[in-house]
């Protein structure tokens, strides 16, 4: 059996991130894929839980990416394509970087809208409340303005359909353009 890839679609809320890579991992060209939502993690923590966009969750959120980090591992160790779904900006991208030493095929790309659009994506669907949920994804739509060397893993969606979005990411994932390692 050949080891499958992980393919890390990030971003800022608003992005499309969750609705890209369900798409991507139902046409996987793979015999078999799976969706890993990130999000879905931080609803495993029982007690001690620190909303993950506030202060004092760094060592919280570390611990939860490692976790689906290792989960991805396993899939791909099985042969299935893994689309995981989440923000993961540059400064968590350590661990990633380490499974892909490890012999892993990484695919790193972040979506990116502008930010009006960003906005009107992402604001009213939060169970926060609109000015406080408007202020986090103003805050999480700066920290993904300037990757640094990452920049060329950016996938420009303002203009794109979903359809659009993941031909785009299925075209880098193809022409090995975005891997990491």
């Amino acid at each position: 059996m050949s080891m499958g890839r992980m393919i890390v679609i990030s971003g800022s809320p608003g992005t499309g991130k969750t609705t890209v890579s369900a798409a991507l991992a139902r046409e996987s060209d793979l015999e078999r894929s799976v969706h890993m939502h990130t999000d879905d993690f931080y609803q495993f923590l029982s007690k001690g839980a620190i909303p993950p966009h506030l202060p004092g969750s760094e060592q919280q959120n570390l611990v939860v990416i490692e976790a689906f980090l290792e989960a991805a591992k396993r899939y791909a160790r099985g042969g299935y394509d893994v689309v995981v779904d989440g923000i993961v900006g540059p400064w968590f991208l350590e661990p990633w970087l380490q499974a892909a030493r490890e012999g892993h095929e990484v695919h790193y790309l972040v979506l990116r809208a502008g930010r009006e659009e960003t906005l009107r994506r992402a604001t009213g669907r939060s169970k926060l409340d609109r000015e406080t949920n408007t202020r986090l994804v103003e805050r999480m739509w700066t920290q993904f303005q300037d990757l640094g060397a990452y920049e060329e893993n950016v996938i420009d969606i303002t203009s794109l359909s979903i359809e659009e979005t993941v031909s785009a990411v299925k075209r880098r994932v193809a022409e090995r353009t975005a891997l990491l390692g």
